[in-house]
């Protein structure tokens, strides 16, 4: 199993449990045989988390703060670029993920030679708000679909990746609470190893800063947006037949309703679903000629 791992925390205005959680983390790794660091990254807190963090010391841990709040992504983004070692755990501030679970999902990562070790709430003692469960069903099954493979959590916060195929899609990475559903998209439509591992998932602690009616649609434009970007043909391919099914029904509509075809129609939305059908070509083929 590794020995050397790099475990990073993005806070923003939890002063409620900031201390609890890192004093958990810090206890769990400690009494763990792993070489850790503990990552705190500060982002722009304004509630009196800064304060605290300034005050408080934990072994083998350092913390980074933002001047301004820049966003979950970034806040990941500023550990990766800090960390010593090429192991890397993310994990939240809140209280929410089981950290004694870290060393067992090390450990898979490790032995399965993965790239990245998910921890999946699909647990025994799983509190995903109920308001939050619909939309977070229909993502996953989009996401799923798109990507060819059965994703039972798309968005998890606590995860082990390989730091060097991490940096290879930082540019990419939004700084927003969508850094972990597009690595998991990029390594999925990249032929990367991902392993999925049942966790539990604890009620939060604290006011939460998601938005589920406008994060649910960011979330769609972003899965669309990234299998576009890795596999343009899984959204063209689709969209060019429902476009060919629509022109022989309304065919075949209008000739059974009217008793006169709709041939200029019919042409039209067939046309657009060969033009359809070659743009996804076009960008299938640019894709694979540059490579990522």
């Amino acid at each position: 199993m590794s020995k050397q791992v790099s475990v990073i925390v993005p806070v923003y205005n939890e002063k409620d449990v900031i201390l609890s959680t890192v004093q958990d983390l810090s206890e769990k790794m400690a009494s763990s045989a792993l070489k850790y660091e503990i990552l705190i990254v500060n982002d722009g807190s304004t509630d009196g988390t800064e304060s605290i963090l300034k005050s408080s010391s934990f072994p083998n841990t350092r913390i980074i703060h933002h001047t301004e709040n820049c966003g979950y992504g970034k806040a990941l983004k500023t550990g990766i670029n800090n960390t010593r070692y090429d192991c890397i755990v993310i994990t939240d501030a809140d209280g929410t993920y089981p950290h004694e679970r870290i060393v067992e999902l090390v450990k898979v990562f490790e032995e399965g030679n993965f790239d990245m070790v998910v921890g999946a709430r699909v647990g025994k003692n799983v509190k995903i708000p109920l308001i939050r469960r619909p939309a977070k069903w229909f993502i996953t099954k989009l996401a799923s679909y798109l990507t060819g493979t059965k994703i039972p959590d798309l968005n998890s916060g606590l995860r082990v990746m390989k730091k060097e195929v991490v940096e290879k899609y930082i540019k990419i990475l939004p700084d927003g609470f969508s850094f972990t559903s597009t690595i998991t998209l990029a390594m999925l439509t990249n032929g990367y190893s991902v392993k999925y591992v049942p966790i539990d998932y604890f009620r939060r602690e604290g006011k939460s800063t998601i938005k589920p009616i406008q994060d649910t649609l960011n979330f769609i434009q972003l899965i669309i947006r990234t299998v576009l970007y890795f596999n343009p043909l899984k959204i063209f391919v689709p969209l060019s037949l429902f476009l060919v099914l629509l022109a022989f029904l309304v065919l075949l509509g209008s000739w059974v309703l009217t008793g006169k075809a709709m041939d200029v129609t019919f042409g039209v939305v067939l046309m657009t679903a060969v033009m359809v059908m070659v743009i996804g070509m076009l960008a299938d083929l640019i894709d694979k000629r540059i490579g990522r």
